[in-house]
């Protein structure tokens, strides 16, 4: 019987716990910091950013785009486990980048035989869309601490990230 990639995952989290001393961090991050990104799997975002174990709050979701879940986490992490800084990253070969949000929502009522409440956040210009969730944040009544926001765009092609001038 071939074992599942998921079966394989906890084969590895079984060594992992296994290989873990003590881990005795507390749930603010030591960074005071938290990063919002997209799910892209070719993102290791603790590798490209130096990140360690406890030193940020990563948000991860389709596009990296600033939705209501995404405020509530930044609202929490802020809030109540005491982040001061909040970094967007988009980047290059984006899935997201040039899906128009009806014709999804339709393809998906098309697939389900109902239609989702939620939008997919597609957008045609990738530092534009940086720029245009980091005034969401800035507008939020509920994200206290809005001067220490940054726009980044991973460039997956070499590995580099460059900074979106925010205005």
């Amino acid at each position: 019987m071939s074992r599942s990639t998921t079966d394989r995952l906890i084969a590895n989290a079984e060594r992992h716990a296994s290989s873990i001393d003590s881990v005795d961090l507390p749930a603010s991050p030591a960074g005071r910091i938290a990063v919002l990104t997209c799910m892209d799997s070719r993102i290791d975002i603790f590798g490209l950013l130096g990140l360690e174990i406890g030193e940020a709050h990563v948000l991860r979701n389709a596009g990296g785009v600033v939705t209501e879940d995404a405020i509530r986490s930044l609202s929490l992490s802020q809030h109540v486990l005491g982040t001061e800084e909040i970094i967007l990253i988009h980047h290059t070969d984006c899935g997201l980048l040039g899906v128009d949000d009806e014709e999804y929502a339709a393809h998906l009522e098309d697939a389900a035989g109902k239609r989702p409440r939620w939008r997919a956040h597609g957008f045609e210009d990738l530092e534009q869309d940086v720029r245009d969730g980091a005034e969401i944040l800035r507008s939020s009544p509920f994200v206290p601490h809005t001067d220490a926001i940054r726009g980044f765009v991973y460039e997956v092609e070499t590995g580099r990230l460059r900074e979106v001038a925010l205005g």
